[in-house]
């Protein structure tokens, strides 16, 4: 298996670029697009049981981010689930900037993020 991989999703207004990286049982996600990418927050997420008491897993995640910036949603989303479906330690790093983005790109941004995770998790 390939310890390292990328996934590009091509939107109708720009391009995403995941960089994943195996790191033993791990994995390090590297996310950037936009007119600017950057670095705007990193997310570590762990592994756990649902405090549900499903017996799903879960995960719990901490989060830097860099003032001003508004990557979390995308970098924490991709952190957790793909921790919980992996069932190991992830951080994922990374900023998609574009100029006066739209609510609808947004919600194009969000569903790339779902077809990322599927991706991810599904890879053997």
């Amino acid at each position: 298996m390939d310890n390292s991989w990328k996934i590009k999703k091509e939107l109708t207004f720009t391009n995403i670029y995941a960089e994943i990286s195996r790191l033993g049982e791990d994995y390090h996600i590297l996310l950037s697009g936009g007119e600017r990418p950057h670095i705007g927050c990193t997310v570590l997420a762990v592994p756990r049981q649902s405090l549900d008491g499903s017996g799903k897993m879960s995960s719990t995640a901490s989060v830097l981010n860099v003032t001003g910036h508004k990557d979390e949603e995308v970098c924490r989303y991709l952190a957790e689930k793909v921790s919980a479906g992996k069932n190991a330690v992830v951080v994922c790093t990374g900023g998609i900037h574009m100029d006066e983005i739209t609510k609808e790109q947004i919600a194009e941004i969000v569903e790339a993020m779902r077809i990322i995770v599927v991706k991810i998790v599904g890879k053997q």
